[in-house]
């Protein structure tokens, strides 16, 4: 059995992007984490030691953010994915890394990427 665990909307000021401009004046971007683990342990014990803590993954993106620039928010996701795939427990992760100020000369809602690693 695998269970998951849903953090959304961890947000940070970075400064990603390809063009000068990002890289100077930064922008917003919001990530999204699911993790599958498995609950039967902390179901058991009632311990936060053992499960996945949430807050560990939320700062894992925080720092990601607003770390050090890439150009791609690809190797965003890539970046938070793999370092939470670190973590004790983690069976595979899906990290989605919203864009919603992109520098698109049209009106849109957002631009996201997600990459799921096992």
């Amino acid at each position: 059995m695998t269970d998951k665990i849903s953090l959304t909307g961890v947000s940070g000021f970075g400064y990603h992007g390809v063009f000068d401009f990002e890289k100077r004046d930064g922008q917003t971007f919001i990530v999204d984490i699911e993790v599958e683990t498995n609950f039967d342990s902390s179901v058991k014990s009632d311990d936060v030691r053992d499960t996945v803590n949430y807050a560990e993954l939320a700062n894992i993106a925080h720092a990601a953010i607003t770390g050090e620039p890439v150009n791609l928010i690809e190797r965003l996701a890539d970046q938070i994915a793999r370092e939470c795939l670190d973590i004790s427990g983690i069976v595979s992760v899906s990290v989605t890394v919203h864009k919603p100020q992109a520098p698109i000369d049209l009106t849109f809602g957002n631009v996201s990427v997600t990459r799921t690693l096992p």
